[in-house]
């Protein structure tokens, strides 16, 4: 994947950046366009201005701006994600931009949040499309066919959903414009065993090292708190707060054979910290009282923590199995964070509803 060719010289590629650009999104297809040969311009609002990435690896002046560039110079245009597309949607130049290049059939690629520069376009009616899960309701509503997959192709239109999905998606950009295939070691776009990966880390997206730290992170978490909560059941007397926390531990133990079984398949171990989660988890818990009611919002707090951290996880890499991984986790914790909110909410319940002890012994008729 070190390889650069003249395949793609005579045809041009616009991609769009404005400060807040998602860095791997606008990197991983940018360089690859690169690599294959394609002339490839930098479109911004403004010429003198330097845009930075979200996550702060990126730092480019533009090649031109969307008010001068002509569309059918083009044979695509690249709209990658972040907090990028919040402002391009308010640039009518880009938007026209945009517009006037869909509507001469130029092949349109969006990932994450780019569609939001779709939908101020109106074009997005009747079309079938992804996106970042947080504009699924705004494409709706813009008319789009939302589909939940990596990449989804409709006519000239290309759109992914997040980073883990961006060497699926480039690779769908660089077939069509007619670069592709086994003999530029391309796999196909619906090949569902190749190491997306790598082609991402060669396209500059997430290193071995980047993907194996962040399962370790999300192991960590998981043998931490699946401890914590064996803890919170030998210290329980209440048996549907039992029931809860024991469907959860084993729930938990289905994500640390995931994660395990994802490090065995990149050749990596789990850390120390890791291995020792469990016994940490140990030791902090044996520190806590048995209250009930303090317990249970623990459990309420970690599984809420989880998700948060799950998700981020999941949006820092470009690697789809394991991005994978942390969707179903996230949507576990999801899931039983409504379990542990409910069963909180009915147990605080109960101790309002119970009646007040008296303090002081009741008055005796005269």
């Amino acid at each position: 994947m070190t390889h650069h060719n003249n395949h793609g010289s005579n045809k041009r590629v616009a991609i769009l950046i404005e400060t807040g650009v998602e860095d791997a999104e606008f990197q991983v297809p940018y360089k690859a366009l690169q690599m294959a040969g394609f002339d490839v311009v930098v479109l911004g609002s403004r010429m003198n201005s330097t845009y930075v990435g979200k996550q702060g690896k990126l730092s480019m002046q533009p090649d031109a701006t969307t008010t001068e560039a002509r569309p059918e110079e083009f044979d695509a245009v690249v709209i990658p994600g972040g907090l990028a597309p919040d402002t391009m949607r308010t640039n009518p130049n880009t938007v026209k931009f945009v517009q006037d290049a869909m509507n001469r059939g130029k092949l349109i690629a969006a990932v994450c949040h780019g569609p939001q520069v779709l939908i101020e376009g109106d074009l997005l009616k009747g079309k079938n499309a992804t996106g970042f899960i947080s504009i699924r309701k705004d494409m709706i509503n813009a008319g789009a066919n939302y589909i939940d997959e990596p990449l989804v192709v409709d006519g000239n239109l290309i759109t992914s959903r997040r980073p883990g999905d961006l060497a699926i998606f480039t690779t769908a950009i660089l077939s069509r414009l007619g670069y592709g295939g086994k003999e530029v070691d391309l796999p196909n776009e619906n090949d569902v065993t190749a190491e997306w990966w790598k082609i991402a880390n060669a396209w500059g997206g997430s290193t071995k090292g980047d993907i194996v730290k962040a399962l370790n992170t999300a192991l960590a978490g998981e043998r931490y708190s699946s401890e914590a909560f064996q803890q919170y059941v030998e210290k329980s007397s209440d048996r549907e707060i039992k029931a809860l926390l024991e469907d959860t531990i084993a729930n938990k133990k289905q994500h640390i054979q995931m994660l395990e079984e994802r490090l065995n398949t990149l050749g990596e171990k789990p850390s120390i910290p890791a291995q020792a989660a469990d016994t940490y988890a140990k030791l902090k818990t044996s520190l806590q009282g048995s209250d009930e009611m303090a317990m249970l919002r623990r459990a309420l707090g970690d599984i809420q923590t989880a998700v948060v951290d799950t998700f981020q996880l999941r949006n820092q890499l470009t690697d789809p199995v394991t991005t994978e991984i942390f969707s179903q986790i996230e949507i576990d914790h999801a899931k039983y964070e409504q379990h542990f909110a409910q069963l909180y909410r009915n147990r605080l319940g109960s101790e309002i509803a119970k009646p007040a002890k008296p303090t002081t012994a009741p008055a005796v008729g005269v």
